[in-house]
C-alpha cells in the first residue's frame, strides 16, 4: 500500500504563514541602511550645533580679554623655568632667544599662521641662518593647510633645513597604526641651553586672545627637548637633509623628564602618565584642557579619584574653536558631576592649555589634550616636573583661571532641556574620532 500523509491543519488555516529567515543579503542591506541613517542623524546634529554656535557668536561674541599673570619663574635643580600664560609675552621671549642664538635653533610647531606674528618668526629664523646659525624647522602640513603654502617653504640656505610633516598619512588608508598621526608638538631649542614646550601655536590670534600655557627651561633639561626634536627629524627628514646625532646628556635631573607619544613606534605613554597620577593622587588634581573628551579608562580614573576624596577639578573652555567637540564632551558631564568631579567653564576666551598639577608636588605642561587624537593618535610631548615650588606656580595659575570661569553644578546641569540631552546622546558616539 502506498504511504502518504495528509497536509497539516495549520497549512489550511486562513491567514497562516510560515516565517522565513532573512537572507544574508537582506541583513547586510538592513545594517547598511541603519548605519547610513545613524550617520545622517549625527551629521544633522553636527550641523545643528554649528548653526547654534554661529548664532551665539553673532549675538554674544567672546571678548578675548582674560586675566593672566606675568611670566612665572621657578628653579628646579639646576634648571630655571619661566611659565608663560600670555602669548605675546612668550613670543617676545622666543624671538629674543632666536635673535641671540649663536649655534643652533630647532623649531617645531603644529600651526604657524601666515600673519604678522608668523612672519616675525619666519624672518627671524631665516636671519639666524644667514648669520651662520644652524636652523632646523619642522611644520605640520595639515595644521597649516589653510595658510598660504608658500609661507611654509623656506629659501635654500646652507644653514637652513626644513621639513613639512607629511599631509597624507598612509595609515588612514591601510589601517596601519604606525603610519597615522599628526605632528601636534610645539618645541623650540636654542644653543643646547634653552628649550620651549607647551600648547602655544604661533599667530596673531594666539598672541593676545587665547589662554594657553608654555614653558621656557634654561639648563640641562633643555637637552631632553633637543633630543626629542632630533628623533623626529631623523625619522622624517628628506634624503638631501642632514641626519643628526642625539646630544649627550651630561646631567640627569630626576625631577624633570619629557614624555612623548610616538605613533610611528606605537607608544603612547602620556595616556598612561595621566592615568597613573590620577590613580596616585591623595589630595587634589587640578586639570586644564583645551579639548576634553575622556575615554572609559580616563573616566574611571577621574571618577575614582573624586570618590575617594581627591579634589578633582577640570577647567575647560565654555566654547572652544571646535564646538562639536564641546558637545561630545558634555555627554560625560553627568557621570563626572555625580562622582564629585568639579567642572569649570572658562569665559570670554579659548583656553588651549594642557596642564595638570597634583598634590602640590607633581605637574605637567605640554601638548596632549585628554582626547583620543592626543592620547592615541598624534605625536605629542609633555614635560613633567616634580617639586613643590613648581606646583605652587601651577596652582597659582589655575586659581587665576578658575576666577575667570563658572562652575557647572549637578543641579544646574540637570535643568538642561530634552533637546539638548538628545543632541548629546546623538553626538556621544563620535568621541573615538576626536
Amino acid at each position: 500500500m502506498a504511504r502518504f500523509s495528509l497536509p497539516s491543519r495549520a497549512s489550511h488555516r486562513p491567514g497562516h504563514f510560515r516565517p522565513t529567515r532573512p537572507s544574508r543579503q537582506q541583513v547586510v542591506k538592513a545594517v547598511r541602511v541603519a548605519a547610513v541613517g545613524i550617520l545622517a542623524i549625527q551629521a544633522a546634529a553636527v550641523a545643528t550645533v554649528t548653526v547654534i554656535d554661529d548664532m551665539r557668536k553673532r549675538r554674544e561674541p567672546q571678548s578675548g580679554v582674560f586675566p593672566h599673570l606675568p611670566p612665572q619663574d621657578v628653579t628646579v635643580g639646576n634648571n630655571s623655568f619661566d611659565v608663560y600664560t600670555y602669548g605675546q609675552d612668550l613670543y617676545d621671549a622666543m624671538l629674543k632667544d632666536i635673535n641671540e642664538a649663536k649655534d643652533s635653533i630647532f623649531f617645531e610647531s603644529f600651526i604657524v599662521k601666515a600673519d604678522e606674528t608668523g612672519y616675525q618668526f619666519r624672518d627671524a629664523l631665516i636671519a639666524a641662518a644667514k648669520r651662520g646659525v644652524e636652523v632646523h624647522i619642522i611644520l605640520d602640513t595639515w595644521g597649516n593647510l589653510n595658510q598660504n603654502p608658500r609661507f611654509r617653504h623656506f629659501p635654500k640656505l646652507p644653514n637652513l633645513h626644513s621639513i613639512n610633516f607629511p599631509l597624507v598619512r598612509t595609515g588612514i588608508l591601510t589601517g596601519r597604526e604606525r603610519d597615522k598621526g599628526r605632528d601636534h608638538r610645539k618645541i623650540m631649542t636654542v644653543d643646547s641651553l634653552i628649550g620651549y614646550v607647551g600648547g602655544y601655536n604661533i599667530g596673531n590670534l594666539y598672541a593676545d586672545q587665547w589662554r594657553d600655557t608654555h614653558l621656557r627651561v634654561e639648563g640641562p633639561a633643555s637637552a631632553l627637548l633637543k633630543n626629542s626634536f632630533i628623533t623626529m627629524w631623523n625619522a622624517y627628514h628628506q634624503q638631501d637633509d642632514p641626519r643628526m646625532d642625539p646630544i649627550q646628556i651630561t646631567e640627569w635631573e630626576s625631577k624633570i623628564r619629557t614624555v612623548e607619544n610616538a605613533p610611528s613606534r606605537a607608544i603612547y605613554p602620556i595616556n598612561a602618565l595621566y592615568l597613573e597620577v590620577l590613580g596616585r593622587a591623595t589630595k587634589q588634581a587640578w586639570i586644564t584642557m583645551g579639548y576634553f573628551i575622556p575615554d572609559e579608562p580616563m573616566m574611571e580614573a577621574l571618577t575614582a579619584a573624586a570618590k575617594r576624596g581627591v579634589d578633582v577639578r577640570v577647567l575647560i573652555p565654555e566654547y572652544s574653536n571646535h564646538i562639536y567637540a564641546d558637545w561630545v564632551a558634555r555627554s560625560h558631564y553627568d557621570e563626572l558631576l555625580r562622582a564629585g568631579v568639579k567642572i569649570f567653564l572658562y569665559e570670554e576666551a579659548m583656553v588651549h592649555a594642557k596642564t595638570m598639577t597634583v598634590d602640590g608636588q607633581w605637574s605637567t605642561v605640554g601638548t596632549a589634550n585628554i582626547d583620543r587624537l592626543s592620547l592615541r593618535g598624534n605625536f605629542e610631548i609633555n614635560m613633567e616636573v616634580y617639586g613643590g615650588d613648581f606646583a605652587r606656580v601651577m596652582e597659582r595659575i589655575f586659581k587665576v583661571d578658575q576666577a575667570n570661569s563658572h562652575q557647572v553644578t549637578l543641579a544646574r546641569w540637570n535643568q538642561r532641556s530634552t533637546a539638548v540631552r538628545v543632541l548629546e546622546r546623538v553626538l556621544k558616539p563620535l568621541a573615538p574620532l576626536m
